[in-house]
């Protein structure tokens, strides 16, 4: 029986996209982290701000502000 190999994890730091963005980058950020499609976030956004009346407006700004933007190109 062998153990199995345990390498240490990088630790994905949240941070807004430079290259997959449409406004801010700040989807395509959460998506790289969450290991998910941009556009998937970007639908729930929309559809979370028409029923949420604009709560994830506000949310997205204060992202937009508060994550740095990626600087890997």
């Amino acid at each position: 029986m062998t153990n199995p190999v345990y390498t240490p994890q990088t630790k994905s730091k949240l941070r807004r996209s430079s290259t997959d963005k449409m406004v801010a980058g700040v989807c395509g950020g959460w998506a790289r982290m969450l290991g998910v499609d941009a556009a998937i976030l970007r639908i729930l956004l929309v559809a979370a701000t028409i029923f949420g009346i604009g709560t994830p407006v506000l949310l997205y700004v204060l992202c937009w502000i508060f994550m740095p933007e990626d600087t890997k190109e």
